[in-house]
Parts: C-alpha cells; structure tokens; sequence
C-alpha cells in the first residue's frame, strides 16, 4: 500500500470515529413519523392551496436506506399536482452502493435531462438519497438545478447514523471505506439546501449541516427523521426552494411572517 492511500485511509477512519448517533431515546420516539404522516394528510388541502407552482421542471426524488419509491410517492404525488415533472428513481429498494449503482443513477438523470429537452434536473434526496444526490451533482453539475437533501448524513461519516449497521448489512461493505464518500463534506458546485432536524432520532443532525459557503445552506424543522419527506414545515421549505427560478437562487429568509415562529435559527448554539 502507498503512504498516501495508508494517509487517506487513516483520515476516514477518525472521520468516521467522530460524532455519535442521537440518542436512543430519539431513536425509540422515531415512530412519530407515522403522525406526520396523517398530518400531511390532514393539511394536504392546505399545502396544495398554499405551496408555490412549479414550471414543469423535472425532479428527481432518491429514497432513503431501505426505501422504495413508495416512500416517496406521498410527496411526488403533491409535487405532480403543483406542476412539477416529480419522478422516482425507478431502482427498487435503496440498500446501499451496490454493484452497477452509480452508473444506474447517472443514466436515469441523462434520461430525464434529455426528455426534458435538456432542462436541469432538481435532485431531492432523503437520507442515504440524499447522500447519493450530493455526489451525483458533482458528476455532473451541468444537468443539476440544484440539490435538496431530507436529513441526509454528509457533513460527517457513517458512525453518526443509527442506521449504520443497517446500511453494513445491506450494502456488505462499510459506507466510510466506499471512494464515492471520501468528498461527502464538500457540497456540490449547484444551489444546495440541507433540509434536517434537531430530533432526528437515526442521524445526527450535525452530520446533516452544510458548511457556510457560496449557494449553500441548512433549514432546521422540528420532527423525526422517518417523517422528513412528508412533514409539512419540511414540504413547505422544499416548495419554496424547488419553485426559484433557475438562476436566480437565493438563500432561504426565515425572518418574514410566519416563518419566523416555524422555523428557528439554524445557527444558534
């Protein structure tokens, strides 16, 4: 082995080594995400009259570890309904990098940007998918609007994950030693928005944290991490960033009406 692979495998592994998943406590108080579910149900009519249009852009929605496009039908659904070309990744199951994978998810970005007659792809990601669309942007930046992850890790390694003997088992190999997560920290060169929670009961919500930069940015939302995709203060903050106009993105403003109550200051202590 050379002395920079032994470098860089080393550097992984205190990476991996530094932050711890939330604490059991949140872990076992997960099952809220089946009443955020029923919330969105219930305000459904409220979020469809009062979330922004979109212009067809075509969307591309990753599900999380052990996810299907089940998962996300809920909120593609809603999305179609608002004028946005919302589709599924079409790959079953999300269990991880497994073989062919990269390549699957590269193609079936070409797919929609070449139907859409070349028209950048939003990426929306929860979780692990959200982790796979970060790098995907980095791929290949000239096809991606922009990227937006539902409590996804990236700022730290696998270690901060309740999930992540789960994602061991599944994938058979662990996350930290994978090349495609050795960037994961360094957002892509597109409009990036890290929607996450304080209560996330499966991954850290540091790992979750963009760090300040050009075209970056963290929304904080009260809620679990099952809930994300279909919780509405999580929704309504994916709509207002999914609706900008291409080229035009400016950072989400949580200081105007009634954000300032529903959303709290990301930065604080």
């Amino acid at each position: 082995m050379s002395p920079a692979y032994v470098r860089r495998r080393r550097a992984q592994d205190a990476w991996a080594r530094d932050l711890t998943p939330p604490h059991p406590l949140w872990l076992m108080a997960e099952g809220r995400g089946f009443l955020e579910l029923g919330l969105f149900f219930a305000t459904r009519p409220l979020l469809k009259a009062r979330l922004p249009h979109g212009e067809g852009q075509p969307v591309l929605v990753l599900p999380g570890l052990g996810a299907s496009d089940m998962s996300t039908a809920p909120m593609r659904g809603l999305m179609r309904e608002l004028n946005y070309a919302a589709h599924p990744w079409k790959l079953g199951r999300n269990m991880g990098l497994r073989s062919g994978l990269v390549a699957a998810m590269k193609a079936r970005i070409d797919e929609l940007h070449a139907r859409y007659g070349g028209r950048k792809v939003t990426l929306v990601g929860w979780s692990l998918g959200g982790t796979f669309a970060r790098e995907l942007a980095k791929m290949c930046p000239e096809k991606i609007r922009q990227v937006i992850t539902l409590g996804s890790p990236f700022s730290r390694a696998a270690g901060s994950s309740n999930a992540k003997r789960v994602y061991e088992w599944a994938s058979g190999e662990k996350a930290e030693r994978h090349d495609l997560f050795e960037g994961l920290p360094t957002p892509p060169p597109v409009p990036t928005t890290s929607i996450y929670s304080r209560t996330d009961g499966i991954v850290a919500w540091q790992a979750s944290r963009n760090a300040p930069g050009a075209e970056v940015e963290n929304i904080e939302v009260p809620g679990s991490h099952i809930g994300l995709g279909h919780n509405p203060l999580a929704l309504y903050a994916l709509f207002d960033r999914m609706a900008q106009k291409e080229g035009a993105w400016t950072p989400f403003t949580r200081h105007s009406g009634r954000r300032r109550i529903f959303f709290r200051d990301p930065e604080r202590g």
